[in-house]
């Protein structure tokens, strides 16, 4: 086996971790390839001492960390308070919005030995709780917490003290804690069936124009964010006026009619939206929902803008009847 083909055997593993880092998922991409160029051209100083794989993590990091310091992602409600602006703002091209890890992408089924990802590690929640820490405790934590790496182990990708490493993973832990939801999941590789019943629910309430239905479902402290635009909406009653508004026909939020297809984003329970506008005969692919359920009612639900939909595995157009 060449040094090639033996080295793409950890793309995958290599991209999620990035991605971790990173919160981008075409970033991850950038850099396992910025990785895998600076591992060929320093192929020569590869001496075996330590694994192929432990090897190319260690790049990947380090390239991880100096990009890192150059852009933190983040959610609209990192930016600006709740708030139902009158007119509807412009996207925000110029934020490094988080971007979601569709599952198709996570389960590879050409890796029947690769561990599991489990959603806690994967999940919109996680992603933007480690964002908080500086890149070096980051990475710390995702070898030690993550991956289960022992610390020496870590140390040595890390070029770091067992000592440093135990310190970094101290003072990570707590700032984690503090940003993660105070009720999380139960963990799951994929979204329960009871997630799939309230999405289901969610999407009848929807085909039958009551906002009151879906507000319904939704927590009394409910938030809905919509990445590019900066604004965002917290709480059951604002969730209702938003969801009324884009249902009226005559209200100026109305876009046309909707259909849903049911996906998973980072582990979490999602809806491919496609969207029919006035006069158009077939539904176009316009977002993609991800929710974050709480003791069976959602918590937040994340309404990424997205077009390309056969990167989640879902057709490009939904050709459902009116």
């Amino acid at each position: 086996m060449t040094f090639a083909e033996e080295a793409e055997r950890y793309r995958h593993e290599l991209r999620v971790h990035c991605y971790r880092m990173l919160g981008s998922y075409d970033d991850a991409e950038d850099m396992v390839q910025e990785t895998f160029l600076r591992a060929w051209r320093r192929r020569d100083d590869f001496e075996g001492r330590s694994s192929l794989r432990a090897w190319l993590y260690r790049i990947a990091t380090n390239a991880c960390i100096d990009d890192v310091r150059r852009k933190q992602r983040v959610l609209p409600y990192q930016l600006e308070p709740a708030s139902f602006p009158a007119t509807a703002l412009p996207p925000r091209e110029d934020v490094p919005w988080l971007q979601p890890f569709p599952d198709v992408l996570l389960d590879r089924a050409d890796e029947p030995d690769a561990v599991v990802i489990r959603r806690e590690t994967i999940e919109l929640a996680f992603l933007i709780a480690i964002q908080h820490l500086p890149p070096r405790q980051r990475a710390v934590l995702i070898f030690r917490d993550v991956l289960g790496w022992p610390a020496s182990e870590t140390a040595s990708v890390m070029e770091l003290t067992v000592a440093a490493v135990n310190s970094a993973l101290q003072r990570a832990r707590p700032v984690l804690g503090e940003h993660l939801p105070s009720h999380r999941s139960e963990w799951s590789a994929t979204p329960s069936a009871d997630e799939h019943d309230l999405l289901q629910k969610y999407v009848a309430a929807w085909d039958a124009g009551d906002p009151a239905a879906l507000a319904a479902l939704m927590h009394e402290d409910v938030r809905i964010t919509m990445p590019p635009y900066p604004f965002w909406f917290e709480g059951r009653a604002a969730a209702e006026r938003v969801l009324a508004a884009n249902l009226d026909p005559a209200g100026n939020a109305y876009r046309g009619t909707w259909r849903f297809l049911p996906t998973a984003i980072n582990r979490q329970p999602a809806l491919a939206a496609y969207l029919r506008g006035p006069g158009e005969t077939v539904y176009s692919p316009f977002s993609v929902d991800v929710f974050r359920v709480e003791t069976n009612l959602i918590a937040e639900m994340t309404a990424f803008e997205i077009t390309e939909f056969s990167r989640l595995g879902l057709p490009g157009h939904y050709f459902a009847s009116a």
